[in-house]
């Protein structure tokens, strides 16, 4: 939206009501709707202030169970307005984050607005705080309840000393529990013929 403050620089109103929709720019995995942008211009004595809330309803999935997310984000927006000149160029660029320019008597903080909208949204959309994602061995949501999939885990470094275990149990028909735990104690039982703790 490009706002014409013709009648602000030359005294004839100390505020101008801002209230439009703006289109801001798609990322990855989510998708938005217009952006209803609302808030105030107005002249202190020369002191040029720009306040604005920008809500913009968005829709994508959950990052841990991927579930559909909607919702709506809002944005407050806040810069002082300056005329083209008043601040030289190296400056205005040190203090973009604080400052917009007025063109001749036209103002259009579009650009602005929607990189700031784009760099504040979350990085990641959950359904709730509280998700507990998705089973890793057969994808069902865990908020829908138990899957019946094992929940034991057998660490990695340990999953050829494992196999070598079933193979003894077998042999053996001895009653070892393999877990971390279980693994190490046979093995120092083995190489050490005693189960005190030693390092490996």
């Amino acid at each position: 939206m490009v706002l014409d403050v013709a009648p602000l620089l030359r005294g004839e109103v100390k505020k101008i009501d801002i209230d439009y929709m703006l289109s801001p720019e798609q990322i990855d995995s989510v998708s938005f709707d217009d952006a209803h942008v609302v808030g105030v211009l107005t002249d202190n004595s020369g002191y040029m202030r720009l306040k604005l809330q920008a809500t913009l309803p968005y829709h994508g999935s959950c990052a841990r169970c991927l579930a559909p997310v909607d919702g709506v984000f809002s944005l407050d927006f806040e810069r002082t307005v300056t005329t083209e000149g008043t601040i030289d160029e190296e400056r205005l660029e040190e203090l973009e984050d604080e400052y917009v320019v007025i063109d001749g008597h036209e103002l259009s903080v579009d650009d602005t607005l929607c990189e700031e909208l784009a760099l504040s949204f979350p990085f990641r959309l959950l359904c709730s705080e509280s998700c507990e994602g998705l089973c890793p061995k057969c994808g069902k949501p865990r908020s829908e309840g138990d899957c019946g999939c094992s929940t034991k885990e057998i660490n990695p470094h340990f999953a050829i000393l494992a196999n070598f275990l079933t193979t003894m149990m077998k042999k053996t028909k001895n009653n070892i529990n393999i877990n971390d735990k279980g693994c190490i104690h046979f093995l120092r039982r083995c190489n050490y013929g005693s189960t005190k703790e030693k390092s490996f």
